[in-house]
């Protein structure tokens, strides 16, 4: 029995970064699987592997990069039998036989986009203590935390946007309001409002940071009113932006580098 055609042609998609033309429209599951810090895109759960599912609109103006930031890559998609289905994937598993080969490119380390400039280098010097312990009471990655407070601020206490965002996390005063801030330019109180903040779009995104990036940026409402990333130059810019400094700064504070896999 073949799976379905639509999962196929997503896989496809995201690998090869072209849909099928003669797919119907509507959402398709593909499975984005970690074993050994290796990444591979599945149509069904991998065995041995932690997969998550993925719901992938076909009219997506854009087929979303479920990779992470890899770089340029080539791979190979394997076909084999699974609980007596036909099921794809990008990792050569045990009875499985190669159905095609692709080359894919992820976001660049460099530049993410002209309007916000350069990603730069990891500055882990910036704010330490409070960051390790905003990532402690919240549970947010703290890699995660660093990266959009480099993409923000740039670590500034300072800072205020043209919109009215400020302190390191750069929250909107009604944000800072929401979550008891008294003195929006304390690193302190921003980093501790920001990861709360950061936590409650996790949370409600179920754990996809993508669209909690894109909600931090855009706003909830506008997340809501396009039912995914809105089809915004800046947020897009920044939602790479913001992928690319989390790989950076994971890589600097010693965790393991995801990879595809073979």
């Amino acid at each position: 029995m073949k799976p379905s055609q639509g999962a196929l042609a997503s896989l496809i998609a995201i690998t090869v970064a072209a849909l099928l033309a003669a797919a119907p429209a509507q959402a398709r599951t593909v499975y984005r699987c970690v074993r050994d810090s290796t990444v591979s895109m599945a149509t069904a759960p991998e065995p041995g592997s932690k997969c998550v599912a993925k719901e992938i609109d076909d009219n997506a103006i854009q087929t979303p990069n479920l990779w992470g930031n890899m770089g340029v890559f080539s791979g190979t998609l394997y076909e084999r039998e699974q609980d007596g289905k036909l099921v794809y994937s990008t990792r050569n598993l045990p009875g499985s036989r190669v159905f095609l080969k692709f080359t894919v490119q992820t976001p660049p380390g460099e530049p993410a986009h002209a309007g916000l400039g350069k990603v730069g280098k990891p500055q882990l010097n910036q704010h330490a203590k409070l960051f390790k312990a905003a990532a402690k009471a919240t549970g947010v990655d703290d890699a995660w935390l660093r990266a959009v407070a480099h993409a923000e601020s740039g670590f500034l206490a300072t800072a205020v946007s043209a919109k009215g965002a400020q302190g390191v996390m750069q929250l909107m005063p009604e944000v800072s309001k929401e979550y008891g801030v008294t003195d929006p330019f304390s690193a302190q109180q921003s980093i501790d409002a920001g990861a709360r903040h950061m936590k409650m779009l996790l949370k409600r995104y179920g754990n996809d940071r993508v669209l909690a990036a894109a909600a931090y940026n855009a706003g909830i409402g506008a997340v809501a009113r396009y039912k995914g990333v809105p089809p915004y130059a800046e947020t897009q810019a920044y939602i790479e932006k913001l992928q690319a400094l989390y790989v950076l700064y994971r890589e600097a504070m010693g965790f393991k580098i995801e990879r595809p896999a073979q």
